[in-house]
Protein backbone atom coordinates (compact mmCIF):
# COMPACT_ATOMS: atom_id res chain seq x y z
CA UNK A 1 0.00 0.00 0.00
CA UNK A 2 0.89 3.26 -0.72
CA UNK A 3 -0.07 6.48 -0.14
CA UNK A 4 0.21 10.31 0.84
CA UNK A 5 -1.47 13.08 1.95
CA UNK A 6 0.00 15.79 -0.63
CA UNK A 7 -3.23 17.03 -2.01
CA UNK A 8 -4.88 17.61 1.73
CA UNK A 9 -1.80 19.75 2.69
CA UNK A 10 -2.47 22.23 -0.35
CA UNK A 11 -4.45 24.54 2.04
CA UNK A 12 -1.70 24.78 4.20
CA UNK A 13 -0.19 28.13 2.43
CA UNK A 14 -3.53 29.77 2.45
CA UNK A 15 -3.89 29.28 6.33
CA UNK A 16 -0.75 31.17 6.45
CA UNK A 17 -1.21 33.89 3.83
CA UNK A 18 -4.79 34.52 6.17
CA UNK A 19 -2.90 34.33 9.61
CA UNK A 20 0.15 36.61 7.93
CA UNK A 21 -3.08 39.16 7.12
CA UNK A 22 -4.92 39.02 10.13
CA UNK A 23 -1.30 39.60 12.42
CA UNK A 24 -0.46 42.64 10.43
CA UNK A 25 -3.86 44.06 9.98
CA UNK A 26 -4.32 43.71 13.94
CA UNK A 27 -0.78 45.67 14.33
CA UNK A 28 -1.52 48.48 12.11
CA UNK A 29 -4.99 48.81 14.14
CA UNK A 30 -2.87 48.78 17.07
CA UNK A 31 -0.59 51.68 15.73
CA UNK A 32 -3.31 53.97 14.49
CA UNK A 33 -5.12 53.53 18.17
CA UNK A 34 -1.61 54.79 19.69
CA UNK A 35 -1.10 57.18 16.70
CA UNK A 36 -4.62 59.17 17.52
CA UNK A 37 -4.20 62.21 20.10
CA UNK A 38 -7.70 62.66 20.38
CA UNK A 39 -9.04 59.62 22.02
CA UNK A 40 -6.30 59.42 24.43
CA UNK A 41 -6.85 55.68 24.67
CA UNK A 42 -4.57 53.42 26.16
CA UNK A 43 -3.73 49.85 24.68
CA UNK A 44 -5.04 47.24 26.67
CA UNK A 45 -3.76 42.99 27.13
CA UNK A 46 -7.38 43.09 25.01
CA UNK A 47 -5.92 44.89 21.88
CA UNK A 48 -2.91 42.54 21.73
CA UNK A 49 -4.92 39.23 22.36
CA UNK A 50 -6.19 38.96 18.46
CA UNK A 51 -1.72 38.66 17.53
CA UNK A 52 -1.64 35.95 20.35
CA UNK A 53 -3.89 34.14 19.59
CA UNK A 54 -3.45 34.57 15.61
CA UNK A 55 0.72 33.14 16.32
CA UNK A 56 -0.56 30.33 18.75
CA UNK A 57 -3.08 29.17 15.69
CA UNK A 58 0.20 29.93 12.98
CA UNK A 59 2.44 27.87 15.65
CA UNK A 60 -0.10 24.95 15.50
CA UNK A 61 -0.68 24.90 11.76
CA UNK A 62 3.19 25.17 11.76
CA UNK A 63 3.51 22.22 13.55
CA UNK A 64 0.96 20.30 12.03
CA UNK A 65 1.43 20.97 8.48
CA UNK A 66 3.33 18.55 6.94
CA UNK A 67 3.10 15.93 3.96
CA UNK A 68 3.42 12.37 5.02
CA UNK A 69 4.15 9.16 3.12
CA UNK A 70 3.80 5.50 3.36
CA UNK A 71 4.99 3.05 1.83
CA UNK A 72 4.86 -0.55 2.33
CA UNK A 73 5.37 -2.16 -0.79
CA UNK A 74 7.93 -4.43 -1.64
CA UNK A 75 9.97 -6.19 1.50
CA UNK A 76 10.91 -2.55 3.15
CA UNK A 77 8.82 0.03 5.06
CA UNK A 78 8.86 3.51 3.87
CA UNK A 79 7.84 6.54 6.17
CA UNK A 80 8.53 9.96 5.64
CA UNK A 81 7.22 13.55 7.07
CA UNK A 82 8.16 16.70 5.13
CA UNK A 83 7.83 20.33 5.17
CA UNK A 84 5.48 21.70 2.99
CA UNK A 85 6.65 25.33 1.91
CA UNK A 86 9.99 24.37 0.20
CA UNK A 87 9.19 20.90 -1.00
CA UNK A 88 9.66 21.37 -4.27
CA UNK A 89 12.92 22.84 -4.28
CA UNK A 90 14.45 21.32 -0.80
CA UNK A 91 13.70 19.22 1.71
CA UNK A 92 13.36 20.73 5.25
CA UNK A 93 11.72 19.25 8.44
CA UNK A 94 12.17 15.90 7.21
CA UNK A 95 12.03 12.76 9.52
CA UNK A 96 12.82 9.32 7.48
CA UNK A 97 12.89 5.90 8.33
CA UNK A 98 13.25 2.77 6.14
CA UNK A 99 13.33 -0.58 7.00
CA UNK A 100 13.09 -4.22 6.89
CA UNK A 101 8.88 -5.43 7.93
CA UNK A 102 10.91 -7.84 10.23
CA UNK A 103 12.21 -4.96 12.09
CA UNK A 104 8.79 -3.61 13.02
CA UNK A 105 8.20 -4.44 16.41
CA UNK A 106 5.52 -3.00 17.00
CA UNK A 107 3.70 0.72 16.63
CA UNK A 108 1.01 2.95 18.28
CA UNK A 109 -1.38 5.66 16.66
CA UNK A 110 -3.39 8.27 18.62
CA UNK A 111 -5.68 10.39 17.01
CA UNK A 112 -7.44 13.50 18.72
CA UNK A 113 -9.25 15.07 15.86
CA UNK A 114 -7.10 17.75 15.81
CA UNK A 115 -3.85 16.38 15.83
CA UNK A 116 -2.55 12.37 14.94
CA UNK A 117 0.56 10.96 15.00
CA UNK A 118 2.00 7.70 14.02
CA UNK A 119 5.05 5.94 16.77
CA UNK A 120 6.70 3.13 15.54
CA UNK A 121 9.24 0.84 17.35
CA UNK A 122 11.84 -0.57 15.39
CA UNK A 123 13.85 -3.21 16.75
CA UNK A 124 18.11 -3.35 15.93
CA UNK A 125 20.56 -5.87 16.99
CA UNK A 126 23.24 -3.05 17.69
CA UNK A 127 20.54 -1.30 19.84
CA UNK A 128 19.09 -3.26 22.79
CA UNK A 129 14.89 -2.42 22.85
CA UNK A 130 13.18 -0.60 20.54
CA UNK A 131 14.48 2.79 18.36
CA UNK A 132 11.39 4.87 18.25
CA UNK A 133 10.10 7.42 15.69
CA UNK A 134 7.27 9.24 15.39
CA UNK A 135 5.28 11.27 12.08
CA UNK A 136 2.73 13.52 12.22
CA UNK A 137 -0.27 12.10 10.18
CA UNK A 138 -2.75 14.84 11.04
CA UNK A 139 -3.61 15.89 7.16
CA UNK A 140 -4.10 12.14 6.40
CA UNK A 141 -7.86 11.16 5.45
CA UNK A 142 -9.09 8.28 7.46
CA UNK A 143 -9.78 5.76 5.04
CA UNK A 144 -5.87 6.49 4.48
CA UNK A 145 -5.21 6.33 8.35
CA UNK A 146 -7.52 3.19 8.60
CA UNK A 147 -5.79 1.39 5.90
CA UNK A 148 -2.11 2.47 7.37
CA UNK A 149 -3.11 0.97 10.16
CA UNK A 150 -4.60 -2.48 8.75
CA UNK A 151 -1.46 -2.48 6.94
CA UNK A 152 0.85 -2.44 9.96
CA UNK A 153 -1.09 -5.34 11.51
CA UNK A 154 -0.58 -7.28 8.74
CA UNK A 155 3.11 -6.93 8.60
CA UNK A 156 3.10 -7.55 12.27
CA UNK A 157 1.06 -10.62 11.89
CA UNK A 158 3.12 -12.48 8.98
CA UNK A 159 6.91 -11.34 9.96
CA UNK A 160 8.74 -13.38 12.30
CA UNK A 161 9.88 -11.28 15.49
CA UNK A 162 13.57 -10.74 15.42
CA UNK A 163 15.28 -11.96 18.51
CA UNK A 164 17.92 -8.96 19.24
Amino acid sequence: MRFTNRNEVKIIPSIYIVLVAVFVTNVFVNIEIMASSETEQELSFSHFLPNIVTLLIGLYVHRIGQVFEFDSDGETLNFKNNGVFFSKFMEYRVKKAEFPKRKLGKFKFVDFGIYSALTIYISSRRKRGYRKYTFNTTFLTRKKKRGMVDSLNKVLETTPKVTA
